[in-house]
Order: structure tokens, then C-alpha cells, then sequence
């Protein structure tokens, strides 16, 4: 089973509980958020972002690394709300991450500066 089927599979259950595919915010707590709008989910990830940071932190102090793990899920469950409320899906985080594979990080930040300049300059 790959890691791709797993989030394909999640994915897909995320679609489901959306409004407007019969998801009921009474019986989903994707439902719910999705309900709520973007703010929810949104404020969901700043969350969650900053119990990976503090878990890694822990763990620099001898906690239990498994604490990594269980913070992380809930961000990625939590951008995966995000993805699917904005009509995208993993496979497309994954396409891009494919698309990064062997550059470096840090000619890749240079690039996406570079594109950046020449854009102002383009609409100024």
C-alpha cells in the first residue's frame, strides 16, 4: 500500500463530508469546519503548525518522538480540509514536490525570487 493510496483514500473521504455533497455538519467535524468556512480550517493548520514546532521541541528534551508523528498527522489531515475546499488534492502537492526532486532548495528559492522580480517589473 503506498503512501499515495493512503492520501488518495483520505482525500476522497475529505470530499465526501463536503456541504455540498451531502456532508452534515451535525454528524462531521470535516462537515463542520467545511461549514464554517475558511477561517475555521485555516486557523486549524496555524494550530496545528505550532504543536508540530512545540512536539519537536519536547522531543529535543527526551520526549517521545511518536509525539512528531501525531502532530504532523493532524496538520497534513487538517491542509488536506484546506486542499479540498480549494478544489485541489494531494496528488497535486505530491506533482509538486516531484517537480522540486533534485533541484536544490536553495537554487529553487533563488529561482522563485528571480520570477518574482520579473513579474513586478513586468506589471510596474
Amino acid at each position: 500500500m503506498s503512501t499515495n493510496d493512503s492520501l488518495a483514500r483520505l482525500a476522497a473521504v475529505i470530499e465526501s463530508r463536503k456541504p455540498a455533497n451531502g456532508g452534515d455538519p451535525d454528524k462531521s467535524y470535516v462537515s463542520r469546519l467545511l461549514h464554517k468556512g475558511p477561517d475555521a480550517f485555516l486557523k486549524k493548520i496555524g494550530e496545528e503548525a505550532t504543536e508540530v514546532v512545540m512536539a519537536a521541541k519536547d522531543v529535543d528534551h527526551g520526549a517521545d518522538k511518536s509525539k512528531i508523528v501525531y502532530e504532523v498527522a493532524d496538520l497534513w489531515f487538517h491542509s488536506m480540509v484546506a486542499l479540498a475546499h480549494y478544489g485541489l488534492t494531494p496528488a497535486d502537492v505530491l506533482a509538486e514536490l516531484e517537480r522540486r526532486e533534485g533541484t536544490s532548495g536553495i537554487e529553487e528559492k533563488a529561482l522563485r525570487k528571480a520570477v518574482a522580480r520579473a513579474t513586478e517589473e513586468g506589471s510596474s
